[in-house]
Formats: structure tokens, sequence, C-alpha cells
């Protein structure tokens, strides 16, 4: 199994130890399908500097996030709604960046974790 790149995952499987295995499979299907979809919705505020979207879609992707103790892109993504917050458009285009990548590692994390729940 590899290592795991953003996911805490001593502290993603004590979250979700008393979940049923088809429920975690379930969270972690809904959250790699609509990946794509919220990072185009983020990239479009930020394009069309819509701090209300930018801080909006943020948010709802900081809560979806927050279920997998994945600090990096928790982080980045609470940034991004801080930015969207206080209308601050410095280094969105970075941090952004930044933002997809850490995402896309989690979603990796989750692919590979999704293999044990299906054993």
């Amino acid at each position: 199994m590899a290592a795991m790149k953003v996911i805490d995952k001593e502290a993603f499987l004590d979250t979700f130890q008393y979940f049923d295995k088809p429920i975690v499979l379930e969270i972690i299907d809904i959250f790699i399908q609509e990946q794509p979809e919220r990072l185009e919705r983020i990239s479009i505020a930020i394009t069309n500097l819509d701090f209300d979207a930018l801080k909006f879609d943020s948010h709802s992707l900081k809560g979806v996030i927050a279920n997998f103790v994945a600090e990096k892109p928790l982080q980045l993504a609470k940034t991004m709604e801080m930015k969207g917050t206080e209308k601050d458009n410095s280094e969105l285009d970075l941090l952004f960046s930044e933002l997809k990548s850490a995402t896309c590692d989690l979603v990796d994390d989750l692919k590979s974790l999704r293999q044990e729940f299906e054993e």
C-alpha cells in the first residue's frame, strides 16, 4: 500500500471505523466524482473575481475535505474561503494551483483507501 500523500491515514481510519464499509465507499466515491466540478466552480469564481462564489464554493469544498483528515488541502480551501470573504484577489492563481494539486493528491489517497474498504 502506497504512503498517503495528504490524508492522515490513522485518523481517517479512526474516524470511519464505526461506519459500514458501503457508506465509506459511497462517501469516497461522491468526493472523487464531484472533485473536478468543485474545482471548476472555484476556477470560474477566480476568473470572474466572483468573491461570493469563491467563498461559498471554497467553504463547501473545505467541509467535504474535513471528513477525510487531509490537513494540506483543508488549509488551502480555508485560505481560498478567506480570500473570498476578504475580497482579496492576491495570489489566487497560485493558491488555486496548490489547491488543485492537493485535492488531486487527496483523490489518489482516497482511491488507495477505497481498495482497503472493498476487501
